[in-house]
């Protein structure tokens, strides 16, 4: 495995042990205090575990070897588990904890809830808020270490790994849930009224509604194909034209088949002349520093122009010596 794919993995297993932990003591906090928010955090980390498991199963999948029915690999594999992520966070969560809070406000206009002690509700949430902290620290210092010097939302945008970022979406999602949570109970508490919650727990779902919406955007990107961006296949069009024996590097096609598979095709025109030795030269060397430049291509496939006319004027050279 890379060592992105290592610290990618790190990430996503300190989610799942912290979200283990934290939704089991949220369920029996929820219990005890009747809180509508705490029930809806409870299912949020519930949702959280499961998410960071089908992450991993993407990562291990993502990583089989080309066979005869995937002759590109299965990297896509982790796009679509990040799409069925994306999935579950939606209908799972936000959607379930929406209709929670709908549910508690209804109550609670009619006076059919009464705020129960809190006390037990403020232990969890610090300590949720704690575990959750934990997670999301070792997440943002592998993101962070992987974007470098590129903006949080940049980086979200160009990056073809989205284990990394999944995991960092969803910690602070939670923390922000547990705020959320924290102050529906205080103004519940302070006023005796548990509209409240339920406006906390309505917050969380619709929180949790637009982290969806954000991976539901990417994934759909990763899935459909995307490639590098146009600067970079203007790089690929100068270490192409560099060798004075390329008069043109025509169409440039890139394709990330996964997150460490990158696809490349190009079309070259060359001048009179090149030999088929030479041919495969200049082909061998744009393919090598294609490859240094960007490390996860996995392949490239070079086009050329004069190649065909080159071997043929070779065979009737032949020919004619003969």
């Amino acid at each position: 495995m890379s060592k992105e794919g290592s610290s990618s993995k790190l990430a996503v297993v300190a989610a799942i042990l912290g979200n283990v932990g934290v939704a089991v003591v949220k369920f029996i906090a929820s219990a005890i205090s009747g809180s509508s928010a705490l029930f809806s955090e409870a299912i949020h980390s519930l949702v959280d575990c499961g998410n960071g498991i089908l992450i991993l199963v993407g990562l291990r999948k993502a990583r089989r070897a080309p066979d005869y029915t995937h002759p590109f690999g299965s990297g896509k594999e982790l796009y679509f588990y990040t799409l069925v992520v994306s999935l579950a966070i939606f209908l799972l969560g936000g959607c379930v904890a929406i209709l929670e809070g709908v549910q508690a406000i209804r109550h609670a206009l009619a006076g059919a809830v009464e705020p129960g002690d809190p006390l037990v509700g403020y232990i969890v949430l610090v300590a949720a808020a704690f575990i959750e902290g934990t997670s999301l620290t070792i997440a943002l210092k592998q993101f962070n270490a992987a974007r470098g010097s590129m903006g949080p939302i940049a980086f979200i945008r160009q990056a073809k790994d989205p284990s990394l970022y999944t995991v960092v979406l969803e910690d602070s999602a939670a923390e922000l849930g547990l705020l959320f949570a924290l102050v529906g109970t205080v103004l519940t508490q302070v006023t005796g009224n548990a509209v409240f919650d339920g406006v906390a727990s309505v917050l969380i779902g619709l929180l949790l509604c637009g982290v969806s919406a954000l991976l539901l955007s990417e994934t759909k990107g990763l899935l459909v194909g995307e490639g590098v961006s146009p600067d970079e296949v203007d790089e690929m069009r100068a270490i192409a034209e560099d060798d004075p024996r390329v008069t043109e590097a025509g169409s440039i096609l890139t394709m990330y088949m996964g997150p460490t598979s990158l696809l490349v095709v190009m079309d070259i025109s060359l001048v009179s002349g090149v030999s088929p030795e030479g041919v495969d030269e200049i082909t061998d060397a744009i393919e090598m520093r294609i490859k240094n430049r960007w490390p996860e291509t996995a392949q490239v496939y070079i086009e050329v122009e004069r190649k065909s006319v080159v071997l043929e004027e070779q065979e009737e050279q032949e020919l004619w010596e003969e």
